[in-house]
């Protein structure tokens, strides 16, 4: 399923979701077979335990910083910056400061 109220128009990615206190909230742009685009919104010290998935997934953080960690190693992503979660590989994501991003699975 789309979000068609957003699409073929201009859109604040971040301001599509807001901070809520001690909580994960997302909110599904595209959902189709091929691939997946989902904004999420963390508190701080939110987290998402060591996980894995059988697809490529980029992390594009829109505001705030997380730490994300795949395979055992850790790294600190900033606004405007992007990681990929290689499919398969063991990753984790723990939010420094409130931070919000747009999660894109590629299963195709």
């Amino acid at each position: 399923m789309t979000d068609e109220s957003i699409i073929a128009r201009s859109v604040n990615v971040a301001g599509l979701l807001a901070y809520q206190e001690g909580s994960i909230v997302s909110r599904a742009v595209i959902d189709k077979p091929n691939g997946t685009v989902t904004v999420f919104a963390f508190d701080k010290g939110q987290a998402l335990s060591e996980h894995t998935a059988p697809f490529d997934a980029i992390v594009h953080v829109l505001d705030g910083e997380v730490e994300v960690t795949i395979s055992g190693k850790p790294s600190v992503v900033k606004p405007g910056e992007m990681i990929v979660m290689p499919a398969n590989d063991p990753h984790a994501l723990k939010a420094l400061t409130p931070f919000k991003m747009m999660l894109i699975m590629v299963k195709a």
